[in-house]
């Protein structure tokens, strides 16, 4: 038990001396199970399992500290614990933020809120900007907090529990919101009791809202596009050529279009992807997959549209959707007049 007490107070102290370099670490643990993960590794799963753990504590804190204080008259440094609040912070943003940059689709929305997390993990290591400018606004610290729960929520869940990309975001929401009532209650208690519930009930409604409406900006952390490339022929083998960017009015009709992708998924995952077809913004048709994951190079999967409007000359897309909506990724190309290919 001593040395068990001399290791964790030689531990606190090098992290209090170099307080960056448990973000180094964190991020390191984000790539390393990336690539765990990636090849199936259970060693990924068990450091998303941790990171759950420690949101477990966050969350039970207080009533430790209290039950603690209560039965063993051991009073917990409130700096400790604000200290553990960062570092917990500091661990979920940069182990998830190897898994965003990858899965962002960088022409889209999403390159918003990708942007949002790296600032978010470059605030939780600059202490100035951590206690002085977030710790010291309620309002503030709780969207950072809510942000962070919810980006580890997203990316753990698939990988532990194999949930669908959809059922991740759907049970994310639903526990941030959940989790989030407490802090809602106590922003929202400084006026009349009816007045703090009819705020409450107003900032609980905004949050979910947010939450969900936002999930077009949000990438699917777990799932990204390997291969992809539109061909005028059901031939996969052709997965290493750039594919069709360009095809005349003629050609489109004469021939169809077939759109193949290699989507990457965890191990035991099984989901419902959409391939949407979009000629100048108008939705035009959309045909649901079904892939799974485990594959090293991404599940193939293809399909083929013949039937194009008699106008189809323009900017076309093939957008790669979650069931929930959100972008895994995107295909272009351009249909020219005939003869100007």
């Amino acid at each position: 038990m001593t040395k068990i007490k001399y290791l964790t107070a030689f531990a606190v102290s090098i992290f209090q001396r170099y307080p960056r370099l448990l973000a180094v670490i964190s991020f390191m643990s984000g790539v390393a199970s990336f690539f765990l993960i990636n090849r199936q590794h259970k060693t990924g799963g068990v450091i998303a399992v941790v990171l759950i753990i420690c949101w477990i504590w966050l969350m039970l804190e207080n009533i430790v500290v209290d039950k603690i204080n209560q039965h063993f008259a051991i009073k917990v440094p409130s700096t400790l614990l604000r200290y553990g609040t960062q570092l917990i912070h500091q661990e979920s943003l940069f182990f998830v933020l190897p898994f965003f940059l990858i899965t962002t689709t960088w022409d889209s929305g999403q390159a918003i809120f990708t942007g949002l997390l790296v600032v978010a993990a470059l605030f939780s290591v600059i202490d100035p900007f951590y206690y002085r400018w977030l710790a010291a606004r309620r309002l503030l610290f709780m969207a950072f907090h809510t942000l962070t729960l919810f980006i580890m929520l997203l990316t753990v869940l698939p990988i532990v529990l194999h949930l669908t990309t959809d059922q991740s975001y759907r049970y994310a929401t639903v526990a941030t919101v959940v989790l989030a009532i407490p802090t809602l209650f106590r922003l929202a208690a400084q006026s009349g009791r009816w007045a703090s519930i009819l705020r409450t009930g107003v900032l609980i409604a905004s949050l979910a809202a947010v939450l969900w409406y936002g999930r077009l900006f949000v990438p699917p952390a777990t799932l990204w596009l390997t291969q992809v490339h539109i061909t005028s022929e059901k031939s996969e083998k052709n997965e290493s050529s750039e594919g069709i960017k360009t095809l005349t009015d003629r050609a489109l009709h004469s021939q169809g279009l077939y759109a193949f992708t290699a989507i990457r998924a965890p191990r035991g995952l099984n989901e419902t992807v959409f391939h949407v077809w979009k000629h100048e913004g108008k939705e035009v048709d959309r045909i649901a997959l079904s892939i799974t994951g485990g594959r090293k190079d991404g599940y193939r999967t293809w399909t083929h549209k013949n039937n194009f409007p008699a106008d189809s000359v323009g900017k076309w897309q093939i957008q790669v959707l979650t069931d929930a909506g959100q972008m895994i990724g995107v295909l272009r190309f351009t249909v020219t007049p005939e003869g100007k290919e």
